[in-house]
This record gives C-alpha cells, structure tokens and sequence, in this order.
C-alpha cells in the first residue's frame, strides 16, 4: 500500500463510523513498515469515554499488537488534524510523522472547535477556566522521589 491507500483506509473509518452512528467522523491508522498494525475510530459516545479519539484508539492498538509504548518507526494517517490530546498521544507515543485530511478548521464548521483547548493550554494554571488548586505536594512527592532512585524503572 501506499499513502494514499492508508490515508483512504483512515477516511474509509471515519466514513463507517458516521454511517454505522458509533461515534464522529474520524478515523485513523498506525502504519510501520507498509503494514497497518493499528486502527481506530471516534468512539466518544459509544464508549462513553472523551478520550476515545480514533487516533488514541489506534496508538492503544498498535501499542497492544506490537507490544511495545514506543511506537518509533510508525505513521499514523488520520482523516482530520490531531486535536490537541490526540496530538500529545502522538508525541507521547514517539510517532514519526504525522499524515491529516481535514483541517481543524473543517472540524471546527461541523461543531468539533479545539481553539479553545489551545487557547487554554498555555495560560497560566490560576486563569484557566476549571479551577486548578495544589494539595498535599508533601505527601505526593514521596512517590517521584522512589520513583527516582527505582532500579526497576523503565524510563518513557
């Protein structure tokens, strides 16, 4: 397969997933080495769970089928720009390179708007719009500092 053929496939997703009413228009797949080895779909509402992007759902399968958290040497082909928590996946996850349709200006027409989230992100924690409060750093901090010094740790 080439490109064009993985991102048809992750357009193919999205358009199921509008026709079969089992979450948003988005779909998405991991490719490493020609080969689909993960795919996903917007599984928001029949989930019920927000963080069931389609391109969440395929890092979770390609992480489970590869057996790995570092998906280094794979794509990942997806019908719309990453919103910002799908794009943090990517990055978390060690994607190589990323592969879109639509815009998030085409998303934002049809009532999926992620310029919120951007605008939110970077101010500071006091004037975001959900109350942010610190609570018992004493007490919290004892489990980075055994994680620190943890000869069993395995660092991501």
């Amino acid at each position: 397969m080439d490109r064009n053929q993985f991102m048809r496939a992750a357009i193919a997703l999205a358009e199921k997933n509008v026709a079969d009413g089992t979450g948003g228009p988005f779909g998405a797949v991991i490719v490493r080495d020609g080969e689909i080895v993960g795919e996903g779909t917007n599984q928001v509402t029949s989930a019920n769970d927000p963080t069931a992007h389609a391109e969440v759902v395929a890092i979770r399968q390609a992480c489970a089928k590869l057996g790995t958290f570092n998906l280094e040497g794979c794509e990942v082909y997806t019908s719309c720009e990453p919103c910002p928590m799908c794009l943090s996946a990517i990055y978390w996850a060690r994607l190589d390179r990323i592969f879109y349709g639509n815009t998030k200006a085409d998303a934002a027409e049809i009532d999926f708007d992620d310029a919120f989230l951007y605008l939110e992100i970077p101010k500071p924690i006091a004037e975001r719009t959900i109350p942010t409060e610190q609570m018992l750093h004493a007490e919290s901090i004892k489990a980075f500092n055994a994680w620190a010094v943890s000869e069993d740790k395995i660092p991501y």
